[in-house]
């Protein structure tokens, strides 16, 4: 499993610098997302092994069980002075997120990909500041237009970006959005395009300062479109496990 899960790794890094090289950008400027749902938790500890820094989660459940096994194998790891010292992943929430949740989820998180509601937004800004911390997030944007997704529509998307800037526990570093799962390339490229475009107006616009810096684009999927586009964070799942024999996890009851 360690070797096919370190030559998928490399597969993936290639493609990633494949994709820097057509658009004139550098590999050290995406981050690599490692999109754990549904792996099991040996699976991840091997990943960590390997240098996987960033872990993302779409469920704040899993997150938080896994964000608390992790802990507690790096501290009896460290503990054993023949072990190589491992760096501690960081775990980025990728997937909706519900007010309820966020207490729950802020002492593990790094960031948040998915704040597309200014309720959300005051949760977590609320959430923060009983926890002394700024939290990093980005918004969310519907840029597709389907009904079915998640996240805030292209033309409110920078109203609702004024509004959580001026909360001070949160900082606005940037946009996350997701193409519709198409084979059509030209639909996937429309809707990077018009979250770059997005992007491209909050920085003129100069609501959210020097640290809106992201997008996080792309998965398994589209990535290399995505990279074309701006990414800075690329959200790889399927990609990286392909040949690992994945055991059976439960469905995760839906959040409320």
């Amino acid at each position: 499993m360690k070797r096919k899960l370190q030559e998928n790794l490399k597969a993936v890094e290639q493609r990633i610098a494949d994709a820097c090289l057509r658009a004139n950008r550098k590999p050290d400027e995406i981050t690599l997302v490692s999109v754990t749902k549904s792996v099991p938790f040996d699976v991840i500890r091997t990943m960590v092994e390997l240098g996987m820094q960033c872990l993302g989660e779409n469920q704040v459940q899993e997150l938080t069980k896994r964000a608390a096994m992790m802990q507690e194998w790096l501290n009896r790891r460290h503990r054993d002075a023949t072990a190589p010292m491992l760096k501690r992943p960081r775990w980025h929430m990728i997937g909706h997120l519900q007010r309820n949740k966020v207490k729950t989820l802020l002492p593990w998180i790094e960031m948040i990909h998915s704040v597309d509601s200014l309720r959300l937004a005051e949760e977590i800004d609320a959430q923060a500041s009983k926890i002394d911390r700024v939290i990093p997030i980005l918004l969310e944007v519907n840029a597709s237009g389907e009904s079915a997704k998640k996240g805030v529509a292209v033309a409110a998307a920078t109203h609702l970006a004024e509004q959580i800037q001026t909360l001070p526990h949160i900082n606005v570093h940037g946009l996350m959005t997701m193409a519709p799962l198409t084979e059509d390339e030209g639909v996937i490229r429309h809707t990077f395009e018009r979250t770059r475009e997005l992007f491209d107006e909050v920085v003129s616009l100069r609501i959210c300062g020097p640290q809106f810096t992201e997008l996080s684009l792309g998965m398994s999927s589209d990535f290399e479109i995505a990279i074309e586009f701006g990414a800075t964070f690329v959200r790889i799942g399927s990609a990286l496990f392909e040949g690992i024999e994945l055991a059976p996890q439960p469905v995760p009851a839906e959040d409320h």
